[in-house]
């Protein structure tokens, strides 16, 4: 170390660009999200979960493989997360009757509710978060976290 507590070998330029690059940055964003959200949305209900109901409300009753993929769940949290919901009378969750391996899951008139009641809220934080960009510099910014996220699952 130099008196600058810069190592001598030069990598303090790589660990300011991982300190400044995307990891850290997401996290960040992520918690100011999820602060906003217990704030303002809902304490007991999380993103994911509003999800789920939201596209139980959009598109309907659905298998229980189906909603982990449209709401990009992975397989070791979507089966507790519905159990979670089904217990507080959101979802109801059968057996298909063509094929009994296979759970359906259909939003409650309760759980319906819950996410029309929750859904302004929820676009009320997305508005908060990207008010300092002009609509075009949002339209950029969220096509290119979907661009990001796309890539990335790949």
């Amino acid at each position: 170390m130099n008196g600058t507590d810069t190592p001598a070998d030069g990598t303090s330029g790589t660990i300011h660009a991982a300190l400044d690059g995307l990891g850290p940055l997401a996290r960040q964003l992520g918690q100011i999200h999820t602060r906003l959200w217990h704030e303002q949305v809902h304490q007991d209900l999380t993103g994911p979960q509003f999800t789920v109901l939201g596209l139980l409300r959009t598109h309907g009753p659905m298998d229980q493989g189906t909603l982990g993929t449209l709401a990009s769940l992975d397989k070791s949290t979507a089966a507790p997360m519905l159990e979670r919901l089904r217990r507080r009378g959101l979802v109801a969750i059968t057996k298909d009757d063509k094929d009994r391996r296979r759970k359906l899951v259909t939003i409650t008139d309760a759980g319906r509710e819950l996410a029309t009641t929750l859904a302004p809220a929820v676009v009320g934080i997305s508005e908060e978060m990207l008010a300092h960009f002009n609509p075009v510099e949002r339209d950029q910014f969220l096509s290119l976290m979907r661009r990001a996220v796309e890539a990335a699952k790949q």
